[in-house]
């Protein structure tokens, strides 16, 4: 099954120029959502983790449903001040600015295999920043898959763990 297919392309959005590709077209179709799922838990599992991080919020998407399915842990990794409890904090450069991610400071345990997942990888810079994030409470992260990459963006050049994608769009 090609997952290309599947996902929609909306052009313009946030703001002009930007070409979105939108994966809730591939969530829809139960068929297709299945076969991504398989492809995303074969190439997790190669990685061998004990605990998957999702990247607020599409990551969530993916992460979520895939650690149950290979019987794993699951943990989100959020905007600040959007967790409960204590947290702990990575704050990283933008283009124009800075941001910060947070991960609950319990989430993962030191030494735990992690594997980190969002939809789509661009620049890199929230993945790396995550990556960052989990090592700095502990985590062995193992490496980072998307659905979708956008290799013209060079994100894969930010990033200091292995990483995959199943589909590829060039022009992002």
């Amino acid at each position: 099954m090609d997952l290309r297919e599947h996902i929609r392309t909306i052009p313009d959005f946030p703001k002009p120029g930007i070409q979105f590709y939108d994966i809730s077209t591939l969530l829809a179709h139960p068929r297709a959502w299945r076969a991504c799922v398989r492809r995303l838990a074969d190439v997790v599992d190669s990685f061998e983790p004990d605990v998957l991080v999702g990247i607020e919020s599409r990551g969530f998407l993916t992460a979520a449903p895939l650690a149950l399915d290979l019987g794993l842990g699951f943990v989100m990794v959020r905007k600040q001040g959007k967790l409960p409890g204590r947290c702990i904090t990575h704050t990283y450069d933008l283009e124009y600015g800075t941001d910060t991610i947070e991960i609950q400071a319990d989430g993962i345990k030191p030494g735990q295999r992690v594997v980190i997942l969002d939809d789509l990888l661009a620049t890199g810079g929230t993945l790396a920043a995550t990556a960052a994030l989990c090592a700095k409470v502990g985590g062995d992260v193992q490496g980072a898959v998307c659905i979708i990459e956008l290799p013209d963006l060079k994100g894969r050049d930010k990033l200091s763990v292995p990483f995959s994608s199943l589909i590829q769009f060039e022009g992002g």
